[in-house]
């Protein structure tokens, strides 16, 4: 018999999980902490004290665990790539079927256009960047040198949502060889500067 117990989602995690589910029923502008702490079964005092600020502390925390969420699993698909192309074309794929595939997201477009909005642009922008960079450099840093790795994530990442808000009639990203035709042009000048 195994000695480890297994505890469950800490508390912040289920009081995160409940304001997600929240979110879902009643969309950002509705939701009260109240909403929160009866669905997560915690008193306000609690969620306070764990997110000093209350909603847009809470928020935030939500934010950044979906994002490092989000680039864990873009991560895991890019354990085998071959390429600085390979790996641009299965970061592209990963995130715009992921985006497109996300249901909360696509909810918060459909109701909330706005707050969403603001969080793939102006607000969120700079935190998708940093988490970003915190989980993709690295592994560009296998084809690219470390000193440009950094910048060359921020114009995917950039790029990507670009594509994501406003889909072109010419190529899909998502698709693996429309990405590549794509990004292909862009890759092989990057590494001819490189070679010179």
């Amino acid at each position: 018999m195994s000695n480890i117990v297994n505890l469950g989602p800490s508390q912040e995690d289920r009081i995160l999980d409940a304001a997600r589910r929240c979110v879902d029923r009643w969309g950002i502008n509705k939701l009260t902490i109240d909403d929160v702490a009866t669905e997560a079964g915690v008193s306000r005092a609690t969620l306070y004290r764990l997110f000093p600020g209350g909603k847009d502390v809470m928020f935030d925390a939500l934010r950044v665990r979906e994002l490092e969420d989000f680039f864990e699993g873009m991560s895991a698909k890019l354990t085998e790539v071959e390429s600085l192309l390979d790996f641009t074309v299965k970061v592209s794929v990963y995130a715009l079927r992921a985006m497109r595939g996300d249901q909360h997201l696509a909810m918060m477009l459909s109701t909330e256009e706005g707050t969403a909005l603001k969080s793939l642009t102006v607000e969120g922008l700079p935190r998708i960047l940093r988490v970003a960079s915190q989980y993709i450099t690295p592994l560009a840093i296998e084809f690219i040198p470390a000193e440009e790795a950094d910048v060359f994530v921020e114009m995917l990442a950039r790029l990507v949502i670009s594509y994501f808000l406003a889909p072109s009639e010419h190529f899909d990203l998502a698709d693996p060889d429309s990405a590549r035709k794509f990004f292909g042009p862009f890759i092989s000048a990057l590494n001819a500067v490189a070679a010179v």
